[in-house]
Formats: structure tokens, C-alpha cells, sequence
């Protein structure tokens, strides 16, 4: 077995790491391996990032043959002990479950207990195609932030090479095969900023100026749409775009734009207890009985769920769920919702910071 520890010189991590976990208790993993089933091959090279002395430092343990790796387990295992996270990528699909199979193959009493987990792929995952990801591999999130790494080799490509060194040990091929570990654990320091578009949508953003704009269309009818200048609290490392239900929404550093259709035309409200409602068809409007009862009976019937309801004119919002009522239909059947934008609304700016908030999870639901 063979340990190497390097110092990374002028690495800072551009995210607030410190928000998910103390610098000094996590722990960055990922593993080396000749295939995918821990029963069908070796396990070759442990490689961790950790915190200490104020630098961040890499350590790795490699097996120089394949009788190497229940020493190369028990090492990294003890290491682990004095730590509390484990911050991997994909870990939960690959790494971990081949380190727990490979323990008890080898009759190892270890186990991943005593640290929680951070899985980088699982939170960047349900945004790939929002961010206009190829896939979610770790080097095309680096080449999305615009990060370079020195090896050029995959997982896959090194498993001959392995092999090779087995056979003929040498420097060159021992370089080559921790380059790739370390620079998989270093690009997990470096990615750490894409976890600010998990932070985006699942944090509140907080409105700083709303506005409204008229606009003319593609027909040039002139419309009506609502500007909201939003604060992100976990800056960007990367613009971006999305336009959903006519929404519009862009983020750029610690900036968000949202921009939304104002709807300008009647709609309806539409009574819950309709039982105790009226309808009147010649003026289309529903009455409770305790006012109908003076309208002649050859001028009302019995109301139903879909014609229960009073129209009015007005500015109005979507929204997709009920955050905010009373809430507007065109018809009956209709799936879109939406509120009054009324004065008392125009000047509360938390209920704008919820409003937001709601957008920016709808455009995330629908990519």
C-alpha cells in the first residue's frame, strides 16, 4: 500500500460550505475501482479532500495489488473517524454501496454510520436541463463553470493501466493513476458553487423592486406584465435563463429578474357551498338564497358546481397552486388559477417575495 498526501496551494471554494457543515468535519470521497460490482473486481485507490492547518489537502490510499485492499479500507476508515460529513458525487449509487459490499467480502467490520452524507449529483441533478447540461457527469459541471483538470483519462480508461502497474510497477503509470483520483477530488472542491442553483430554488428569494411595464406582442397588441427585482441569497457562478407559462426568469450573480403576464379581463369566483346559491341566467351570476329569495323563481334556479360563481373585472396574477385567495377561473374546468392583484397587494412586499418564490418553483417543476 502506498499513502500520498498533497497540500492544495491557493485553493478557496467559492461557496459557503460552511452552511451545510463545520470546514473541519467534512470529508470529501471517491474511489478508484477495475468495475462497477465490488464481488467482480478490485478496489484500487481511496482518495479524500479534507480541511486542515487552513489549506485544503488531498490524502490518498492506493493498492499497489489487489491483497492491498483491506489495508487500504481499514486506513481510510480509521481516518474517517474524525469526521462528520462525507460529501461525495453519485456516491449513493456507486462509491457507497461498493465500499459496503467490498467490507463484507473482506470480512471488515465498516460501515458509513457515523457520517451523513452530501450527495453533489443528487442536488444538481433535477436541474440539469435548466442549466442546459449535456448529462451530469462531473467534468461536464466543470466545464459548465469553466474549470480545467490536468488528467484527460476516464474511470474506464485506467483499469488496463492498473492492471499494468500490478504487473510492472513505475512512476509514470503510479501518476497517472492518482492524477485522476485527485483531480475527481479536487473538481468536487471546485463544483461546489453549483450548488447555488439547489440553493436558488429551494430558498426563498426576497423581492427588492416591483414594477409594472406595458409591452406590445408579436401581433403588437399591447400587454401588461409585472417586474420583479429579487435578491438570490447564494450568489450564481453562472447566468441563467428560463421562460415557462409565459414567465420569464433570469439569475445572474446575486440579481433575479421575474417577469410575468398581468391579465387584464374578467374572470370568475366560484362559491364552494353552492347549495346555498341561486343561479340567475340572464344576469350570470349566482346569488345566496338569503338575497335571491326576492328575484321572482321564473328568474332563478338552483345553482350548480360550475355556474356558482360572481365575475369581475380586474388585474390578475397566475398562479400554479393556491398560494394566494380568494382565487380566479375562467371556467369551471379550468386548471389555472389566479388572485386579484389589488392595491392592498401592490404594497406588500413579502407577499412579492412569496409570489417569487412561487414562480421560481413552478419553472423548476416543469424542466
Amino acid at each position: 500500500m502506498k499513502i500520498s498526501e498533497i497540500v492544495l496551494e491557493n485553493c478557496s471554494i467559492q461557496y459557503p460550505l460552511e452552511r451545510l457543515c463545520p470546514l473541519e468535519k467534512v470529508l470529501f470521497f471517491d474511489i478508484e475501482t477495475t468495475g462497477f460490482t465490488a464481488r467482480t473486481s478490485d478496489l484500487y485507490l481511496i482518495g479524500c479532500a479534507f480541511y486542515s492547518e487552513d489549506s485544503w489537502r488531498i490524502i490518498q490510499w492506493f493498492a499497489e495489488s489487489p491483497a492491498d485492499q483491506a489495508q487500504i479500507l481499514t486506513e481510510f476508515f480509521e481516518f474517517s473517524k474524525n469526521y462528520e460529513t462525507l460529501l461525495h458525487f453519485n456516491g449513493n449509487n456507486f462509491d457507497l454501496p461498493y465500499v459496503n459490499q467490498k467490507c463484507e467480502m473482506l470480512s471488515l467490520p465498516f460501515q458509513f454510520d457515523h457520517l451523513s452524507g452530501i450527495d453533489l449529483f443528487r442536488r444538481v441533478n433535477p436541474y440539469k436541463f435548466l442549466l442546459k447540461l449535456p448529462n451530469c457527469k462531473q467534468k461536464s459541471i466543470e466545464k459548465f463553470l469553466g474549470i480545467e483538470r490536468e488528467d484527460i483519462y476516464s474511470g474506464g480508461d485506467l483499469i488496463a493501466l492498473y492492471k499494468e502497474y500490478v504487473e510492472d510497477p513505475d512512476e509514470d503509470k503510479l501518476h497517472t493513476l492518482l492524477l485522476h483520483n485527485s483531480d475527481d477530488v479536487k473538481g468536487m472542491l471546485e463544483i461546489l458553487p453549483i450548488l447555488s442553483y439547489d440553493d436558488l430554488f429551494n430558498q426563498p428569494l426576497k423581492a427588492k423592486k416591483v414594477q409594472a411595464n406595458y409591452y406590445k406582442d408579436v401581433t403588437g397588441a399591447v400587454r401588461k406584465e409585472l417586474i420583479i427585482h429579487a435578491q438570490i441569497e447564494t450568489p450564481l457562478p453562472q447566468p441563467i435563463t428560463a421562460l415557462v407559462n409565459d414567465c420569464y426568469f433570469r439569475g445572474e450573480g446575486s440579481a433575479a429578474i421575474i417577469k410575468v403576464p398581468i391579465l387584464e379581463e374578467e374572470l370568475k369566483y366560484f362559491y364552494a357551498n353552492y347549495k346555498d346559491y341561486y343561479y340567475l341566467p340572464a344576469e350570470d351570476i349566482a346569488l345566496h338564497r338569503s338575497v335571491s329569495g326576492f328575484v321572482d323563481k321564473e328568474y332563478r334556479i338552483p345553482a350548480t358546481a360550475s355556474d356558482c360563481y360572481t365575475r369581475k373585472f380586474a388585474d390578475y396574477l397566475p398562479q400554479w397552486g393556491l398560494v394566494f385567495e380568494p382565487f380566479f377561473k375562467r371556467d369551471y374546468k379550468s386548471k389555472q388559477l389566479y388572485f386579484e392583484l389589488t392595491e392592498e397587494f401592490k404594497k406588500d412586499r413579502e407577499a412579492f417575495s412569496v409570489y417569487a418564490t412561487h414562480i421560481l418553483a413552478m419553472i423548476a417543476s416543469t424542466y
